[in-house]
């Protein structure tokens, strides 16, 4: 169970007609309490779609009610006719679930200044608001709802974490393309019983997401629509200390940012670049990511090849402090560079797994931290240059 298997929460997918392909492409999930408080953390892109924005208002008191999500659209720079189809879908969610509209999150996800066909969105609300009072709290519906947010995910993404205290915390995501940090094109919804408040689910959900979505750099490129909703429900009775909440929530983030990134599009390497020994956690990050920015370091991954001197010309781009003859650098366990110079062949390391671990050691600090990525390959460029047609 995802989203329903915390106590106070019902869900729903159903199919309204937006996706080309068909299928399941409108979820609901309702907050039924006691509490309704909610955290949230959008994408960093200045150009924003209509539903961030509008989901941006709601959370000025930090009290959520209830989500729609929609694939098949991202209703972004789709003008004022945009805004106002966002501001009606909250509208007829409000209206069947009899809520306020000022207290429904609105997502989308899908392409870029194409306009949401109103008539659907509004037919799949009310069937989607009619299930969540007929069976919203199994672990059926809440497949529906992780299934029906995915565009060209290939599988829906869940996870879980019950606590021996009593409470719980479940997540869904969707996301295969787009993944670097501001959180990626992805949508991610999860829900607890605990008991906390708006500020502390906030505090959690940013130290979860720092070290989780926000290091998944599947290809540099960053969305208009993320969002990454935390609601509570406080259903459990239980009030957990912020930190031992935060742990629980950090690993249900993890799990769905590997499945996020084992998901990627086209993609056929997982590519784990860890940095340790930094001044500062900062540099770790950037250097980390600058590797997994490298498109000739991603396409050596791609055709097996470790190329040790694509990471360390990556690593130098950045301005992180450190030794450019004292770095090391190990793939899939094999020291292929020490101090800057050739150690073990190259020929020793093995890139058929689909995992792949970069350990580079700058000497420089105390510091770590990981990126997530993905190579580069023909399937990646051959989706991508054709997603609009």
């Amino acid at each position: 169970m995802s989203v329903t298997a915390a106590a106070g929460f019902v869900a729903a997918g159903v199919e309204c007609g937006l996706k080309q392909s068909g299928g399941l492409d409108l979820a609901v999930v309702q907050n039924v309490g006691p509490l309704q408080n909610a955290a949230t953390v959008f994408t960093s892109n200045r150009c924003k779609a209509n539903p961030v924005l509008w989901s941006e208002q709601v959370m000025a008191d930090g009290i959520v009610s209830a989500i729609v999500l929609n694939s098949g659209g991202a209703n972004c720079y789709t003008g004022a006719i945009g805004f106002q189809t966002t501001h009606e879908t909250a509208e007829s969610v409000a209206e069947r679930l009899d809520i306020s509209a000022g207290d429904v999150l609105v997502c989308s996800t899908g392409l870029i200044g194409d306009q949401l066909d109103l008539d659907k969105l509004k037919a799949g609300v009310w069937d989607a608001t009619r299930s969540v009072g007929e069976d919203g709290s199994s672990e059926a519906a809440g497949l529906a709802a992780a299934r029906a947010i995915m565009t060209t995910d290939t599988k829906p993404k869940q996870a879980t974490h019950r606590s021996a205290a009593g409470w719980t915390v479940g997540g869904m995501a969707k996301g295969a393309g787009m993944l670097a940090p501001g959180l990626a094109t992805m949508l991610v919804v999860i829900t607890t019983d605990a008991v906390l408040t708006s500020a502390e689910l906030d505090a959690a959900l940013r130290r979860a997401t720092r070290v989780t979505f926000d290091r998944l750099d599947s290809d540099g490129c960053m969305s208009t629509n993320d969002t990454v909703a935390l609601l509570g429900s406080g259903a459990s009775g239980v009030e957990p200390s912020v930190d031992e909440f935060a742990a629980a929530l950090t690993e249900v983030c993890q799990d769905l940012t590997l499945q996020l990134q084992a998901d990627a599009e086209g993609a056929s390497h997982d590519i784990a670049i860890e940095v340790v020994n930094a001044v500062s956690e900062q540099d770790a990050v950037d250097v980390a990511r600058a590797v997994s920015r490298s498109n000739l370091f991603k396409a050596a991954i791609f055709g097996n090849d470790p190329n040790w001197g694509r990471v360390l010309a990556a690593v130098g781009t950045t301005s992180a402090e450190f030794e450019p003859y004292g770095i090391d650098v190990a793939i899939n366990g094999v020291q292929v560079c020490t101090a800057g110079e050739p150690d073990q062949p190259r020929e020793l390391v093995d890139l058929q797994p689909r995992a792949v671990h970069i350990l580079i050691d700058l000497h420089a600090g105390a510091e770590r931290a990981t990126i997530w990525t993905n190579d580069l390959t023909h399937d990646y460029v051959h989706e991508n240059s054709a997603y609009s047609s």
